[in-house]
């Protein structure tokens, strides 16, 4: 049994993890799925984003201990989440037994243009500046982050957006705290598995590609995907997860 924290990316939240949870819990029924949602998004949707990836890694951690559910922990982060489990496993390595990021960048291992690929800039310029709707925002966002053509997917962030709706600030904090987290130079000794979109359309696949290269961590990439890979294809990473599951040590002495 393996107990997984789930982190998504920016503005999103646990909701947003749609028909993956479930297809993550059928292929494995005796693990514990603990999707969290960051302050200013989903439950904490009134709560104020912190400015720094650092204070996202310390709410994650008061949640699970109000819980009572102790570490370790797997995780399987996307985007943002994937930066929160890099700084949580750098700076609590007992809590953290292996990681899987996906479709993540850091810095100092990127430029801000392979990080937030500039096409996007003048899609969100343009909903700001007319005060967009929740129909506009989120048929925007799944034409950035995914490649699927099924309307019901925005449909239902649209009835996500008006039950926890994100402000526009809070937005703004959260992209400051992505901008501005720095990694250390040394790789977290958490073992970990990186998987890319190579056609990711908001942050460039050279992203966990530079990662890959400076740490020494393998990555694996979807030809076909867009950015929000367990919505495009859920499968594909749960055979991934089943792969490096089968390797190394036994994962009950890993995740508890």
């Amino acid at each position: 049994m393996a107990t997984w924290i789930l982190l998504r990316g920016l503005t999103r939240e646990s909701g947003h993890w749609g028909s993956f949870l479930p297809l993550f819990q059928q292929a494995y029924p005796e693990d514990v799925l603990l999707p969290l949602d960051f302050p200013g998004n989903g439950v904490w949707h009134d709560q104020p984003s912190p400015w720094t990836v650092s204070a996202m890694v310390r709410h994650c951690r008061t949640q699970l201990a109000e819980k009572g559910i102790q570490p370790p922990y797997c995780v399987l982060a996307l985007s943002l989440g994937a930066m929160v489990a890099v700084a949580w496993a750098q700076a609590h390595p007992e809590e953290i037994s292996r990681q899987l990021l996906i479709n993540t960048s850091l810095r100092p291992f990127s430029p801000f243009y392979q990080r937030f690929q500039p096409h996007n800039l003048t899609t969100v310029a343009r909903l700001l500046l007319t005060a967009a709707n929740a129909q506009a925002w989120e048929h925007a966002i799944w034409r950035m982050t995914s490649r699927l053509s099924d309307p019901a997917v925005v449909n239902g962030w649209v009835k996500l957006r008006q039950l926890h709706p994100v402000t526009p600030l809070n937005a703004l904090r959260q992209l400051w705290a992505a901008s501005q987290f720095t990694a250390m130079a040394q790789p977290p000794a958490t073992p970990t598995l990186l998987l890319a979109s190579t056609l990711d359309r908001l942050v460039s696949v050279q992203c966990s590609r530079s990662v890959a290269r400076h740490w020494h961590w393998p990555l694996a990439e979807h030809p076909s995907a867009g950015h929000d890979l367990p919505l495009d294809d859920g499968s594909w990473v749960l055979d991934r997860v089943r792969h490096w599951r089968a390797q190394g040590a036994a994962w009950s002495d890993l995740c508890g």
